[in-house]
């Protein structure tokens, strides 16, 4: 059963403006299936984890590309790199041949990849200004309901039209299910079972991503190192502490971190700094963007106990940070350029805030209804000179009310 992503409006808008697309994405988020329905009753499809057209195309990658013609899917494609000067090549001389006869510009080659940070160099030499990049992520509670998912906007009134449309109420057990669950496709859809799926993707995720990158010898320190930086999910992010509970130096964590953050399995929610005072806390915080996937490497075994559990607010935290962030990368958004967080030595916290040019617009994120002053901190925000917008509390209530002059509760239902 296909379930309509998000993202595919992006796909379609790139590949009007460029000959190539690339799109990025943890393993089996769906990159895929998705491009599949979208082109593959149009174009030709080849992948890289077959053994055959692997080796063709890492020993003579011209002659790959000359087999299989265009316009053409290739899959995996971090898996043989040196493909992207070839079809750079052919791109440009499709182009001058375009420009030479006034034809309209075509889509030649999607690529889709699973590990950009293999990917992201290649990219940046080989196809700078001639391709578009798509970010994909697993599935948002939108698209696991079969909502239609506008573009994430703080502003009252968009959020009201949001409730208008319908939306059937999410009440907390059933959310912190979604929480449990995740958005993994094949979770998400019954192909698989959860917790067996999820072995084998950190398996399959260790042997075919990571060693790659990091010695043999570290594959247990690694998998450790997973579990330790979920039981630290929505916290702040110090190298040294994760460092010595792992076993490793500072220099070897800031480098796996890196692997996780552009591989798209945790994302880095930077602090609003705007220049105005030493006194504001640098560290990033970290949000794992597949909740499933972070409960299970903290091994709580159910949603009943993920609930009720001492990190049951950090994963309800996580949940809404990684679903504004998904939203933004499907609508081909980058999420850093609006979202940050804010936190002061003197312990003033606003969980998130979004930032536009002129005005930003503070958000807390609690589970429970009606929490106990939590618009507590946005007043200290006025230090920035922007204007303050009307604040969110995004909790589990059942319809958006009035906090106070300054604020909202907005059930997450909504997101």
């Amino acid at each position: 059963m296909y379930i309509k992503r998000t993202v595919e409006k992006a796909i379609k808008e790139c590949g009007l403006s460029f000959s190539c697309i690339v799109i990025y994405g943890p393993r089996q988020v769906g990159k895929s299936t998705t491009v599949n329905e979208i082109f593959g009753d149009k174009y030709r499809k080849v992948t890289l984890d077959d053994t055959d057209d692997r080796l063709l195309a890492e020993q003579n990658p011209k002659l790959f590309l000359e087999n299989y013609g265009y316009p053409l899917i290739i899959d995996e494609i971090q898996k043989v790199p040196k493909l992207l000067d070839e079809i750079k090549k052919i791109i440009d001389e499709k182009r001058e041949q375009w420009l030479k006869n006034n034809e309209p510009r075509q889509l030649l080659y999607i690529l889709t990849g699973s590990n950009r940070f293999e990917l992201q160099e290649g990219i940046a030499d080989s196809l700078a200004g001639r391709c578009g990049v798509v970010e994909m992520a697993s599935f948002t509670m939108a698209e696991k309901c079969g909502y239609e998912s506008n573009v994430f906007n703080p502003d009252l009134n968009v959020l009201y039209g949001i409730e208008r449309s319908g939306r059937k109420y999410k009440t907390r057990k059933e959310i912190f299910e979604d929480i449990f669950t995740g958005g993994m496709p094949d979770i998400c859809t019954g192909v698989a079972k959860r917790d067996i799926y999820f072995k084998a993707y950190i398996n399959t995720y260790i042997e075919k991503d990571i060693l790659k990158l990091i010695a043999v010898s570290s594959e247990l320190q690694f998998r450790n190192f997973l579990s330790v930086l979920a039981l630290r999910t929505a916290q702040e992010l110090h190298y040294d502490e994760i460092a010595n509970s792992v076993g490793i130096d500072v220099r070897t964590c800031k480098k796996w971190l890196s692997i996780l953050q552009t591989s798209g399995i945790v994302y880095l929610l930077q602090p609003y700094m705007a220049n105005v005072s030493k006194r504001i806390i640098k560290s990033p915080k970290i949000y794992f963007m597949d909740t499933g996937l972070c409960a299970y490497l903290c091994k709580w075994q159910s949603a009943e106990m993920l609930s009720d559990c001492a990190m049951s607010g950090a994963f309800f935290e996580t949940f809404v940070v990684s679903e504004i962030v998904k939203n933004l990368q499907a609508h081909n958004i980058e999420a850093k350029d609006y979202l940050y967080y804010y936190r002061d030595i003197d312990q003033k916290e606003v969980d998130l805030l979004y930032v536009t040019a002129d005005a930003l617009y503070p958000i807390e994120i609690k589970k429970s209804v009606s929490p106990a002053k939590p618009t507590k901190n946005f007043s200290v925000l006025s230090k920035f000179n922007m204007e303050i917008k009307t604040g969110l509390v995004i909790d589990t209530c059942d319809k958006i009310r009035p906090i106070n002059e300054n604020a909202y509760s907005i059930p997450v239902y909504l997101l």
